[in-house]
């Protein structure tokens, strides 16, 4: 199997223990099995049904869950314009396939050299992760109401920890490797003297680094590629 398929299929696989997770957390937090399904074959973003079931679970309104899950999910529109020129067919196929525009599938995609490559990891990572995705939750639902205490699992650790995997194909390139380390560093600097939330949403002054020398590294490529 290919490695950007092999990965695809491994990270969708990863995320299997965080649908469980997120249906666990449905059941507590008192939705049905079919609501917790709806949830994620319709929402189909971790963040965004994490985010509105909190609210629920907190007590909030309908209106606060599904502003702030849209908030959330609103991320997922700035992946278009990357995501776009490797997508084809008409507009049933492209609706379908914005559907599976999301961290994940974004990151794999984006990570490839080669758009037949990257077309590729884009539908393995979201058509498997789908797949794992919604069987999870549905586990999650059934297996909660048997759990005295989801969180002595460390259940809570699984959706960072997918997070982090999605760092693994970046991190075979140099402009990746040096925005990890310097969103890891600044993360780490502001983790004492910020609120909770704010070191992560520092950490992301690292990308225009990697952006920068991405860029730089293309147009060397580019520049160089008739020399002998």
């Amino acid at each position: 199997m290919p490695a950007h398929r092999r990965d695809g299929f491994l990270l969708a696989a990863a995320c299997f223990l965080i649908g469980i997770t997120f249906g666990v957390f449905a059941d507590s937090s008192g939705l049905s099995l079919g609501q917790a399904s709806a949830l994620s074959i319709l929402t189909f973003t971790g963040a965004s049904q994490f985010a509105l079931v909190s609210v629920v679970a907190g007590g909030g309104t309908a209106v606060a869950a599904v502003g702030g899950a849209l908030l959330i999910g609103a991320r997922n529109g700035l992946y278009g314009p990357s995501i776009a020129p490797l997508l084809r067919g008409g507009r049933a196929r492209r609706a379908l396939s914005a559907h599976f525009v999301i961290d994940e599938t974004t990151a794999m995609a984006t990570a490839q050299d080669d758009p037949t490559r990257a077309r590729e990891a884009f539908w393995t990572t979201g058509l498997w992760l789908f797949a794992f995705w919604n069987v999870g939750t549905v586990v999650g639902v059934v297996a909660g109401g048997a759990m005295d205490d989801p969180g002595a699992l460390g259940l809570d650790a699984a959706f960072p920890a997918a997070f982090v995997a999605l760092l693994v194909p970046h991190l075979r390139t140099r402009p990746g490797q040096v925005t990890a380390f310097l969103g890891g560093a600044i993360a780490l600097v502001a983790v004492p003297v910020v609120t909770a939330g704010l070191p992560m949403l520092l950490a992301a002054l690292a990308v225009p680094v990697g952006m920068v020398l991405q860029r730089r590294s293309i147009g060397g490529r580019t520049s160089g590629g008739g020399t002998p």
